[in-house]
């Protein structure tokens, strides 16, 4: 059986979901892409190729297989985009929390069914039918839960919210002992440059008590301001729209010492060297031309 522990984003990484890229089923029509940055790349021609796609998520594998860490990998569901496991399901503490996510992406839960089976059954949650929330608004972060929400009245106009108020108090309710702090987001439909299509599309924390921020991916300054007094200004790297956009929150720790980032991103790359990071450099671009990175297709089950 495997015993599930995740507290933080950057505790040491033992085991790991890693989405998968083959069969991915081609370009999508643009009915059925869910996000502004997709849409723009069906329009431009520019869509990314599955032979790109599955070199990068190789790579990223390889690096897993460099610091051991135990990778698994979902079962092939044919012409069907299997890349960003975390928007399936997510771990906090020892409990496997399943993600009410867009009905038409059920599919991927299921392809990862050898693994759940691993898991203790009483360990495994559904929330509520009422509830929508995705992996990747949800960062355990120690005795906090941080959650990238959208509570607009007109939520229901945009495939770019994913996590509602209810999921927020389902979580609260689950776990009791932690603070959960819930974050607003910025939404659009159509300009990828506007959107954060989750938390970790504006923010991630990193190492010991650093943290990646973009402020105007929040829709309350507050909010924002809270998140740079509780790490300190000195230790927030403050990302561009531009880099918001290329995805630069979205990288993922293996460690607290150890980071995978994208190779193109060298500002941030050289700020988080100059702060004592061990950087493993991926490409990982053809990937993020769908809103999504590393982070987006990692789903952490332990963590020392």
């Amino acid at each position: 059986m495997l015993k599930l522990n995740i507290n933080n984003e950057t505790s040491r990484l033992r085991a790991v979901i890693l989405g998968t890229a083959k069969s991915n089923g081609g370009i999508p029509r643009l009915e059925d892409c869910y996000d502004p940055k997709s849409i723009k790349h069906v329009l431009a021609g520019t869509y990314p190729k599955e032979s790109e796609m599955i070199e990068e998520m190789e790579m990223l594998a390889k690096v897993f297989k460099k610091y051991d860490v135990q990778v698994f990998r979902p079962d092939i569901i044919e012409d069907y985009n299997q890349i960003f496991s975390r928007d399936i399901a997510f771990v906090i503490e020892d409990t496997f929390i399943e993600a009410n996510i867009l009905p038409e992406r059920e599919k991927e839960y299921k392809a990862i069914g050898k693994v759940i089976s691993q898991i203790n059954k009483e360990n495994v949650v559904v929330l509520p039918k009422e509830c929508h929330i995705e992996g990747g608004d949800v960062m355990p972060w120690n005795e906090y839960i941080f959650i990238g929400t959208y509570s607009g009245s007109d939520y229901a106009d945009y495939i770019t919210a994913r996590t509602n108020i209810d999921a927020v108090i389902a979580l609260q309710e689950l776990f009791p002992q932690k603070k959960v702090k819930s974050f607003e987001l910025r939404k659009s439909n159509t300009n990828a440059k506007e959107n954060a299509l989750h938390l970790d599309c504006c923010f991630q924390p990193i190492g010991k008590d650093k943290a990646i921020l973009h402020k105007n991916g929040f829709l309350i300054e507050r909010e924002y301001e809270w998140l740079v007094n509780f790490f300190g200004e000195e230790n927030i790297f403050e990302i561009t729209k531009e880099e918001m956009y290329n995805m630069n929150s979205n990288i993922f720790s293996i460690s607290e010492e150890v980071i995978v980032s994208e190779k193109n991103f060298t500002r941030l790359n050289t700020w988080l060297r100059e702060n004592g990071f061990t950087v493993e450099e991926v490409s990982y671009a053809e990937i993020a031309k769908q809103e999504g990175l590393l982070r987006c297709s990692t789903l952490p089950l332990i963590r020392d």
